[in-house]
């Protein structure tokens, strides 16, 4: 059994610094050339779709749109919540969970503080994701009353501030999924370093392919 903390180490934080350094440069993009990235361009798709649903005072479409955002991120947000809580039932039953999974363990350290603290950082993503989901439903209830506001009732019910009230419920939404992305490599980490940094280098050669429009 390794008692050699450094594996560990080296290898945990190589696979976060993989996770940090490719969304930290997606972030840039979406900052500098947000139509080469999926998340950009949807932003735009919503303030055009905003645009369009406003001035043919399509109501009955906007509310169903929004209604299905809002069950996909109420179904999701539970999910997260359940799974959070089942991983928090597993911390308190650690033996015979912990020993199947080191036999896998090659270069980790085999001790039951850091089986619990890989716990603990895989309820905290769960949780991350729950928070952004509720978040997202909020944003969209508030657009479900704004959108069908006539701007000749209130000047400040304009395009753009609809489309930043659902921007936001899709920034909050695309959050939530990329907690469950994360929960891959950290599932992975109860395993041993070596396979969350595998299951982290998978993950973003994937989600490239995702965040790119071409």
């Amino acid at each position: 059994m390794p008692t050699n903390p450094w594996p560990e180490i080296i290898l945990t934080s190589a696979a976060c610094l993989i996770l940090v350094l490719y969304h930290s440069h997606l972030f840039y993009q979406v900052r500098k050339a947000p139509l080469t990235t999926s998340f950009g361009l949807t932003n735009r798709l919503r303030r055009d779709w905003v645009q369009a649903i406003m001035e043919g005072k399509k109501d009955i479409l906007a509310v169903q749109t929004l209604r299905n955002w809002v069950m996909a991120s109420s179904f999701l947000a539970s999910a997260a919540m359940l799974i959070g809580l089942g991983v928090l039932n597993a911390a308190f039953r650690t033996e015979k969970l912990a020993e199947c999974s080191q036999a896998l363990n090659l270069f980790g350290t085999k001790s039951g503080a850091m089986w619990l603290i890989k716990l603990m950082v895989l309820i905290i993503d769960f949780f991350f994701a729950f928070f952004n989901f509720t978040l997202s439903i909020r944003y969209y209830n508030h657009a479900s009353f704004a959108i069908n506001v006539p701007a000749s009732r209130d000047p400040i019910v304009t395009y753009d501030a609809v489309t930043k009230i659902i921007n936001r419920g899709g920034t909050h939404y695309t959050l939530g999924m990329r907690g469950y992305y994360f929960s891959v490599p950290f599932m992975l980490w109860l395993f041993g370093p070596s396979w969350m940094l595998m299951g982290a280098v998978i993950l973003i050669v994937i989600l490239y392919k995702l965040d790119r429009t071409a």
